[in-house]
């Protein structure tokens, strides 16, 4: 015997008074996240290029040993952005530009370009220093001058790279606003 629909039974489904109030609950938790989305990303770019020249301060000092010759790490900055270059030879030798297509560093004479790091005016980071160049002595193991690197970002926040007599790099955060570094 065929068993009669009940009124219980023929309902399946969500109404569409549930489907708008769940939508209006995510698109308001939506909106909320999406600053703390952008402060997120802009953190990541700094910490990320910190962490790149902090490795690339590293890698200096160590080529430096492993080919028995000085080595420079030498900072530009133009209206265009700023970039530094690692490389042996004279710093006066090596520069680094940006184009439409991007950046190209360059070394010329005898000078080679070991590695190279460049970021665009408009973008996320900047990296300044009141020191031009860096240089690595393969003898005595030890940097000078020694500086402090600052990786800024658009919003004033910075990272600071502390290079010392050794080349060991330590970083802090302007005003402790990084979650990631202990405040300068």
């Amino acid at each position: 015997m065929p068993a009669q629909a009940t009124a219980h039974d023929a309902q399946r489904g969500v109404s569409l008074i549930d489907t708008m109030a769940v939508l209006s609950i995510v698109s308001v938790a939506i909106s909320a996240a999406i600053p703390e989305l952008g402060s997120l990303r802009r953190s990541a770019d700094l910490s990320g290029a910190a962490a790149q020249l902090e490795t690339d301060v590293q890698f200096a000092r160590s080529q430096a040993t492993a080919m028995n010759r000085t080595v420079q790490l030498s900072l530009r900055e133009s209206a265009a952005g700023s970039c530094y270059v690692v490389h042996v030879g004279p710093a006066a030798n090596c520069s680094c530009s940006h184009q439409a297509g991007g950046a190209a560093a360059t070394c010329t004479g005898d000078s080679v370009l070991l590695r190279a790091a460049s970021f665009a005016a408009q973008g996320p980071v900047q990296v300044r220093s009141a020191t031009k160049s860096l240089t690595f002595d393969p003898v005595r193991g030890t940097v000078t001058p020694t500086a402090t690197l600052r990786v800024e970002g658009p919003d004033g926040r910075a990272i600071h790279q502390v290079v010392n007599l050794l080349g060991r790099v330590r970083s802090c955060a302007s005003e402790g606003r990084s979650a990631y570094e202990r405040p300068c």
